[in-house]
C-alpha cells in the first residue's frame, strides 16, 4: 500500500504553522516531536524545535518539520512528497527510479523511528521522501 502526502519544512516556526493549518483545516494535530524529545543532537538553540508533526483533518495528512540542522529555507525547497509504503521491496523500487538523473541526499536506511526511509530529489527538481514502517 502508497500513500502520498506533502511534507512541509519551516524555518524554526513549525508549531505556530501547524497550529495554525490546525484551526484553517479544522483539523487535529496528532504527532509533534521535538529535535529534545527525539533524542537527536543539535545546538541548545533548536532542541524545542520541530524534528517530526502530523496534522490530520478530514482527507487531509499534513507532515512537517522544522528542518534538519544545516538546513535553510528557500522558495523551492520547503516542500516534498512523502511516500508511505508497507513494502520494503516497493519502497527500494521506486527510490531507485526516482533517483535516475537526480540526486540522493538520503539513501535507504534504518531509523531510529523504527523504519527504512530515504531522501532525494529527481532529475525535474522536486524533493521525494520514502518511507517504509516495518510491522
Amino acid at each position: 500500500m502508497k500513500t502520498l502526502n506533502p511534507y512541509f519544512t519551516f524555518a524554526g516556526n513549525c508549531r505556530a504553522a501547524m497550529e495554525f493549518y490546525r484551526d484553517c483545516l479544522n483539523g487535529e494535530i496528532t504527532q509533534m516531536q521535538t529535535f529534545e524529545d527525539a533524542k537527536y543532537e543539535v545546538e541548545e538553540n533548536r532542541k524545542k524545535n520541530i524534528i517530526h508533526a502530523e496534522l490530520r483533518a478530514e482527507g487531509i495528512l499534513l507532515m512537517a518539520s522544522d528542518g534538519m540542522p544545516g538546513f535553510e529555507a528557500q522558495p523551492g525547497n520547503t516542500v516534498s512528497l512523502t511516500i508511505d509504503l508497507t513494502d520494503v521491496n516497493e519502497e527500494e523500487r521506486i527510490f531507485a527510479a526516482l533517483a535516475v538523473g537526480g540526486k540522493v541526499t538520503m539513501p535507504l536506511q534504518t531509523t531510529f523511528w523504527g523504519a527504512r526511509y530515504g531522501m532525494l530529489t529527481d532529475r525535474y527538481g522536486i524533493q521525494w521522501m520514502l518511507n517504509c514502517s516495518k510491522p
